[in-house]
């Protein structure tokens, strides 16, 4: 959404459609000002800061009184800089005077969404445009905000499983709370455990008998990282590695090292990425 959209002139042309057809959708904060009110010039700038911040969870409507007297008068207005919400074609809320920053927060979050529920339904629209790694993006953001949400813990999920992390999904339906486990719960296992049954390739299998027959053989347990990243198990792959690595940082004349930051540089901005890279620095300092 462009600036345009969310920081709007009003006119006696767009004046009903966005005060009040605009509002049954979204908050709408009317600023009536005018060019000879010095407390108007103070308290412009901090409604356009934050009309920026929330990128349109709310419009700001500018309405210059002078210009538009009769709508002022239709909504009383005695002072200036007069600010009125309006929601649902009603106005809601406001206050007359300039007011400090923090004072305007808190009485606009009584009308806007929560930044969870934000990135929430932008996950749930990425995921519908089959945008992928955006919705796992937004998904993660809004779990880091609120995890004990169910809504939220399950969209999350949802996205990794949607991203063939099954190995992450697991995990966490793992910790999902009993209450929570109901039909979509079990829904996201029985996809996580097909995505695990893919996942286990012949090649997987046979590497691991032969590892299980030959634990010291460390060009047999690079194999397996490898297919294990193919397949994309990540996380198995890193942490056999690291076990490696641990021991010898150069084990297999260095193959073990260059596979495991391969594998890393593949992931990048994915937090297994980010624990196993900083695990490996631990291992040179």
């Amino acid at each position: 959404m462009s600036t345009a959209e969310y920081i709007v002139d009003i006119t006696m042309e767009n004046a009903k459609s966005i005060l009040i057809d605009r509002s049954f959708e979204t908050p709408v904060v009317i600023d009536f000002w005018a060019d000879w009110c010095e407390p108007c010039k103070d308290l412009m700038p901090i409604l356009e800061k934050l009309a920026n911040e929330y990128q349109g969870a709310f419009i700001l409507a500018r309405v210059n009184a002078d210009e538009m007297q009769p709508l002022a008068g239709q909504f009383g207005i005695r002072s200036l800089p007069t600010v009125m919400i309006m929601q649902n074609g009603q106005p809601v809320d406001g206050f007359a005077g300039a007011q400090p920053e923090g004072e305007i927060r808190k009485i606009l979050e009584k009308y806007l969404p929560k930044a969870e529920d934000i990135k929430l339904k932008e996950a749930q629209e990425f995921i519908a445009e089959d945008d992928l790694t955006n919705a796992l993006a937004s998904a993660k953001d809004a779990w880091d905000i609120d995890p004990q949400r169910s809504d939220i813990h399950f969209m999350y999920i949802r996205a990794l499983v949607a991203n063939n992390r099954w190995e992450e999904a697991k995990k966490l339906l793992d910790q999902t709370k009993l209450e929570d486990q109901q039909s979509e719960y079990h829904e996201l296992l029985s996809e996580v455990e097909l995505l695990e049954k893919a996942a286990d390739t012949p090649q997987i299998k046979a590497l691991e008998k032969q590892i299980a027959q030959n634990p010291e053989d460390d060009d047999l347990k690079v194999q397996l990282a490898i297919q294990y990243s193919q397949a994309n198990r990540n996380e198995e792959a890193l942490e056999l590695l690291f076990a490696m690595l641990s021991k010898n940082l150069d084990s297999a004349n260095g193959e073990v090292k260059q596979t495991f930051l391969d594998i890393i540089n593949t992931l990048s901005g994915d937090p297994i990425a980010s624990k196993f890279r900083r695990r490996y620095f631990s291992l040179l300092y």
